[in-house]
C-alpha cells in the first residue's frame, strides 16, 4: 500500500470516527491534494457521520450487495462520459469489484448485518476529462470527493443533492462553469467547499454564509456583484474570495462572522468604501489579505486587536491617513504591506518592521523612498469619506470594541 493510499484511508477512517466539530479541522489539514490512491474494499469502522454531528453509523442505503451494483453503474457511466484518461487510471476500472478501481475507497458499516459502500473518491491531479454525470448521486454514501486539478468541464448536477453523507467537495483547478452551484447548499453534511480555479460566474447565494461550513474556497472565478449581507453569518474559520469581480463595499456583517475565524482573503476584485471597524472583532485572524481593490479612508485602530495576525496585506487601494504604532506593535505580525496606497506618515514603532517585509512604497510619506510624485499626494482619493468609526476607549479595550459594535450595528445585521 503506497503513503498516498495510506493517507486517504486514515482521511476517511477519521471522518466516520469523529463528531462534525472535528472533522471541521480535517477538511482543511487534510482535504486538499491526498493524491491518487486505491481503493482497498477492508476498511472496517464502527461508526460514522450523520447529518445531526453524531458519531452513529449512518444507515446504508441498502444492502452491501445493491450498494455496490449501485456504485458499478455510478461509476460506469462517468467512464463513459470522460473522453481523455492520460494517466490510464480508468484502465482499473473494470468489473464488478468497484472497491478495486484506482481511486475509489470502500468501508464497511456494521449494524445488524455488515454493509460495504463507497465512502470515497479521490482523484485528484488525474488530469482527467470530461464531464460530472448524474449517475454519480447513485453513490449515496460518500463522504468526500475530490477531483483536484482535472479537465471537467460543464455544471454539477442536480442530483447531487443526494450527497446527504458528503463532508468534503473539492473541484478545483477544473474547467466548471455557470452560476454558482446551490446544489452544493443542499448537502448537509458538507463542511469543506473548493471551487477556486474554475469559470463560475454571477452573484453568490445568500444562503451560502448560513451554511454550516468550515471552509469557502472561491478564489480565481468569476463571481461578481456583492458580497451578499449575511456574509457575517458563516461560521468558517477560512474564506478565500481573491481573484473574482466582486464590487461594493465589504459588508457591515463583517464584524459578526465567527470570532474562530483565521484567514480571510478579498485579494484582486472592485471593492470600494472603509475597511469596517469591525474587524477587531476577529481575535484569531492570521491572515487578512485586502490588497489590489478600491478601499478608501483610515485605517481603523482596532487593527490593534487582532494579536494573532500574521500577514496583513492592504496594499494597492486608496487609503489614506498614517499607519498608527498600535498596528505596527502586533507581536504576531511577521508581514505587512501598505505599498501603492496614499498615507502620508508611519510611527517610529513601524520602523522595526522593515527587517521582516514590511512593505510602504509608492505612498506619500515625506523623507521616505520609493513614494509618488507630490502631485498625485496632493488628491487623496474621497479624502472627504467619513468613515464609520464607533469612538471606543483610550487606550482601547478590545473586549470592549467587540460588545460595543456589536450593540451600534445589530439592527443592521441581516436575519435569516
Amino acid at each position: 500500500m503506497n503513503k498516498n493510499t495510506i493517507q486517504t484511508f486514515l482521511h476517511l477512517l477519521l471522518l466516520f470516527l469523529l463528531p462534525n466539530s472535528s472533522k471541521a479541522s480535517i477538511g482543511i489539514g487534510i482535504g486538499v491534494g491526498i493524491g491518487i490512491g486505491k481503493g482497498n474494499g477492508n476498511g472496517n469502522v464502527n461508526g460514522g457521520p450523520n447529518i445531526n454531528g453524531n458519531t452513529n453509523t449512518p444507515t446504508p442505503s441498502g444492502s452491501s450487495k445493491q450498494n455496490l451494483n449501485n456504485a458499478y453503474k455510478a461509476l460506469q457511466a462517468w467512464k463513459s462520459s470522460i473522453t481523455n484518461d492520460p494517466l490510464n487510471i480508468l484502465d482499473t476500472w473494470v468489473g464488478p469489484n468497484v472497491c478495486s478501481y484506482k481511486g475509489i475507497f470502500c468501508e464497511t458499516t456494521t449494524t445488524t448485518t455488515t454493509t460495504h459502500v463507497v465512502a470515497g473518491i479521490d482523484l485528484n491531479h488525474a488530469n482527467l476529462q470530461g464531464t460530472l454525470v448524474k449517475e454519480l448521486s447513485l453513490l449515496s454514501d460518500l463522504t468526500l470527493l475530490h477531483l483536484n486539478t482535472n479537465n471537467f468541464s460543464g455544471t454539477l448536477p442536480e442530483t447531487f443533492k443526494d450527497f446527504t453523507f458528503l463532508q468534503e467537495l473539492d473541484l478545483s483547478n477544473n474547467q466548471l462553469s455557470g452560476s454558482f452551484p446551490t446544489v452544493t447548499l443542499n448537502m448537509p453534511s458538507l463542511i469543506y467547499l473548493d471551487l477556486r480555479f474554475n469559470n463560475f460566474k454571477g452573484s453568490l447565494p445568500e444562503q451560502l454564509f448560513y451554511k454550516k461550513l468550515d471552509a469557502i474556497f472561491l478564489n480565481n472565478n468569476q463571481f461578481s456583484g456583492e458580497i451578499p449581507q449575511s456574509f457575517g453569518n458563516s461560521p468558517a474559520s477560512v474564506i478565500n474570495l481573491a481573484n473574482n469581480k466582486f464590487t461594493g463595499n465589504i459588508p457591515i456583517s463583517f464584524g459578526f462572522i465567527s470570532p474562530k475565524l483565521k484567514e480571510i482573503i478579498f485579494l484582486n476584485n472592485g471593492l470600494t468604501g472603509c475597511i469596517p471597524q469591525g474587524v477587531g472583532v476577529f481575535t484569531e485572524m492570521q491572515v487578512l489579505d485586502l490588497s489590489f481593490n478600491s478601499l478608501v479612508g483610515h485605517l481603523p485602530d482596532t487593527l490593534s486587536c487582532l494579536p494573532d495576525i500574521e500577514i496583513l496585506n492592504i496594499g494597492h487601494n486608496k487609503l489614506s491617513g498614517d499607519i498608527s504604532d498600535v498596528i505596527c506593535s502586533l507581536t504576531s505580525l511577521l508581514n505587512l504591506t501598505v505599498a501603492y496606497n496614499f498615507f502620508s506618515g508611519f510611527s517610529q514603532e513601524c520602523s522595526r518592521l522593515l527587517n521582516i517585509g514590511f512593505d510602504f512604497s509608492d505612498n506619500c510619506i515625506p523623507g521616505r523612498n520609493l513614494q509618488r510624485p507630490e502631485p498625485e499626494c496632493s488628491l487623496i482619493p474621497a479624502g472627504d469619506l467619513n468613515c464609520l468609526r464607533i469612538p471606543s476607549p483610550k487606550p482601547l479595550v478590545c473586549a470592549t470594541l467587540a460588545s460595543s459594535y456589536q450593540a451600534q450595528t445589530s439592527q443592521k445585521r441581516p436575519r435569516h
